[in-house]
Parts: structure tokens; C-alpha cells; sequence
């Protein structure tokens, strides 16, 4: 019998009337412009806000993490408390996402089953699709030991080439009941919500099933890989206090995120391109064409302060090319004094470049069509191997659910 992998949920929103305060974008985007994290600051002021539940990765080398961890579970518990946050009970959330290029992209709150997810490459119903860096999970699991709320930035696909998931429902979309509709702070665009519950949602788990059955894999993870892992470290390490039946229904076995179809066309895989700072440019050019196989498959552009070139590599896939990219920064900043940073956009990428002691690489994007093969396949891409859209295309924390079973005020 197949397991159904993706369910409804009791869903939190915000009362607020201004839910575009309460809404920021996913913590890792614009981890190198903490400008754009100041205007967020200013723009939400003392208003309540997911702004106040997460950590910006531009501030991770300046918090007090304990302290930050404490600060977020206070606003959680204060938010709970103070009544500010509605529920929509089982139910998923059709999701319509205006780009800030015009178009729409459609997806599907709802949870997932934690315990078919496996972030090691290993074969299972949901899958990572790049590789974890393990040092990045501490923080993430210590905020959700604390945490009473989760709120996504998780964005899964599923290989849906026949819209059998999300393509009915969108034919029903005007007669659903209204849940959200406003615009994103910052030129994040438009989102529209709508509720999908009773026998809407059950068309929903019973398509999944069917989508389940043909394919092996029935998810990969696109976009918050890292938040999504911690997640899974965290029921581990707590489902093993508990029986079967509560491990059954311990909210935290589940995790919530958005559906997307890969093949839905608002849909664009991006590059996520190498900044390396601390470093003398002509010293890594050198090293890094020597341990590149030189060919045509794939180009790479470099850019250095008044200076830029193009490197041919050869390469069976995208993803091994990637691997060959970050094989050699891992093993170049391990023996060296320099840093890497993961930019998203490559004006973003070039502009950081042009600072003296520090070289840039501009990889090329990944063809939509080569997600799931490579990962069923060859297994986790590299880390940091590609974005969904543009840094503001990403989702915007919104939604949330509770993942204790009860909430200490």
C-alpha cells in the first residue's frame, strides 16, 4: 500500500491587516547585501512579523545565536498567545505567485511525511536534491527544538508532466474560499491564497498517490534543503522517546512546504554562482583551469576586478560538472586563508567580484528537464548547485503550523 507522503494540515495565517509586514523572504536570499535586510527591518518596525522568527544568514557571524534562538521562541509563544494567527484546519493552500517578471507560478501548501524523507542520496519517496553541509544544520535544529511554530521556505517538486496534481484544482480556483491576496515587501511580486479542504483536498492526496505509484521518487526538494534536513534531525532525535501511536501524531513528524509541478513554466532553475573573497585571483584562475577537464560541454565565466574570460569544461552532466567546481573550491579554501560565498544573480556575483582580492565564477543554469533523472540516478547534486528564480522569486515566509504538542506561554 503506498504511503501518503504529502496531507493537509491545520494551517496558521496572520490576522494582521497588513500581512505584508508580516511576510519576508526566505533567510538565505541576499546573504551578502545586508542592505536589503535593513530596509526589511525598517519597513516592518515593530509590527508582528516572521522577520521576528527567523535568523537573516547576512547576520549570522554577528548574533548571539543563543540569545537569537531564545528571541525567536519568545515571539512564537507571544505571537500564539496574543491570539494574532488564524487557522484554516485540514486543508492545503493553492498558492499563486506573481513573479516580479509577470508570471505566475502555482503551488500547494501542505506536510510531508518526515520519516519518507532522506537527505543522504539515499533511495526514498522524498528526496534532497543538492548535497547538506552538516555544519549548517546545528543552528537550524536548535531554533526548531525551540520553536512551538514552523514556517516554511521549503519549495518541493514533483514530476508531473500531465498537471494531474495541481492542473484540476485550477480549474476550481475561483469558487475557493479566499485565504490571502497582497504584495510582496521589497519587488518580491504578488501571492494569492486559497483554502482546499474536504473533498477538494481528498482529489488532491488520491492524485499524489497515483503520481506515487509511477514514480519512485516522488518529490525532490528544490529550495530549503537545509531547513527541510534539520526538520527530519530533529524527529529522529525525538521520536525515539516516544510510542507508536504518539509517534503517529506528533506534529513534528510532518514538515510543512509548498508543491510545485517542475514542469510548471513560471518555473526557472538559476545558477547559484562562486565568489571567492581573500584570495589572489590570478593564483585561483591558475589552479582552478589545471583541475578543470578542459572541452566544450559546459562554459564557465570568471570575473576579477577590470578583468573576465570564459573556461570550457567537459562534463557527461551538469551535476558532474558542478561537483568538479566544488571539489576544487572545497579543497582551495581548506588550504588556503580565503572564503566562498553562494551568490544568487549574476549581476550580484559580478559586482562582488570587483573588489580587489577577490574572483568570481558564473555558472551556467540547469535545464529544468535534468532534476529528477540526475538525482534518482547519480544521487544529491553539490551543494549550492542551482535556485528556483531569481533571489526574489523565493518564497516569502507566511503560512505556519504548530510543531509541538503543546506551546508553553
Amino acid at each position: 500500500m503506498i504511503k501518503d507522503v504529502f496531507t493537509p494540515a491545520d494551517i496558521l495565517l496572520p490576522e494582521s491587516s497588513a500581512p505584508e509586514t508580516w511576510s519576508v523572504i526566505a533567510c538565505d536570499q541576499f546573504s551578502a547585501e545586508k542592505e536589503y535586510w535593513e530596509r526589511v527591518r525598517d519597513k516592518v518596525g515593530t509590527a508582528p512579523s516572521t522577520l521576528s522568527m527567523i535568523i537573516p544568514e547576512a547576520y549570522l557571524d554577528e548574533i548571539d545565536e543563543n540569545e537569537r534562538v531564545s528571541s525567536i521562541s519568545s515571539a512564537m509563544d507571544d505571537y500564539i498567545g496574543r491570539g494574532l494567527l488564524r487557522r484554516a484546519e485540514d486543508s492545503f493552500i493553492l498558492v499563486e505567485r506573481t513573479l516580479p517578471d509577470g508570471r505566475v507560478r502555482r503551488g500547494l501548501v501542505g506536510t510531508v511525511d518526515l520519516d519518507e524523507y532522506d537527505f543522504s542520496g539515499a533511495d526514498s519517496a522524498i528526496r534532497a536534491s543538492e548535497g547538506t553541509v552538516l555544519e549548517r544544520l546545528p543552528a537550524r535544529i536548535r531554533i526548531r527544538r525551540a520553536a512551538g511554530l514552523e514556517l516554511p521556505h521549503i519549495m518541493t517538486f514533483i514530476d508531473d508532466g500531465n498537471d494531474s496534481v495541481i492542473g484540476p484544482l485550477m480549474m476550481k480556483r475561483d469558487g475557493l474560499p479566499l485565504l490571502y491576496d497582497f504584495e510582496l515587501m521589497e519587488g518580491g511580486g504578488h501571492i494569492r491564497g486559497m483554502r482546499v479542504c474536504g473533498g477538494d483536498a481528498l482529489e488532491i492526496v488520491t492524485a499524489m498517490r497515483v503520481l506515487h505509484k509511477k514514480n519512485r521518487t516522488l518529490m525532490v526538494i528544490g529550495d530549503g534543503n537545509h531547513s527541510l534536513a534539520a526538520a527530519k534531525v530533529y524527529w529522529d532525535e525525538l521520536k525515539e522517546g516516544l510510542s507508536e501511536a504518539d509517534k503517529a501524531n506528533h506534529p513534528a513528524g510532518r514538515a510543512l512546504v509548498e508543491v510545485n509541478n517542475v514542469y510548471d513554466p513560471a518555473i526557472s532553475f538559476e545558477a547559484i554562482h562562486r565568489v571567492m573573497f581573500d584570495t589572489d585571483p590570478d593564483e585561483f584562475l591558475r589552479g582552478f583551469m589545471q583541475a578543470m577537464p578542459g572541452g566544450n560541454d559546459y562554459e564557465l565565466r570568471w570575473v576579477s576586478r577590470g578583468r573576465n574570460g570564459v573556461i570550457g569544461v567537459s562534463a557527461s552532466c551538469i551535476g558532474d560538472m558542478l561537483t568538479s567546481v566544488q571539489t576544487f573550491i572545497d579543497g582551495y579554501t581548506d588550504s588556503t586563508r580565503c572564503r566562498v560565498d553562494y551568490i544568487h544573480g549574476a549581476d550580484a556575483a559580478e559586482r562582488l567580484a570587483q573588489e580587489e582580492r577577490r574572483i568570481g565564477l558564473i555558472l551556467p543554469a540547469m535545464d529544468k528537464s535534468e532534476l529528477f533523472g540526475t538525482v534518482t540516478s547519480k544521487g544529491v547534486f553539490p551543494q549550492k548547485s542551482f535556485s528556483v528564480g531569481h533571489a526574489r522569486d523565493k518564497r516569502y515566509y507566511l503560512e505556519c503550523r504548530l510543531i509541538k504538542q503543546k506551546v508553553e506561554n
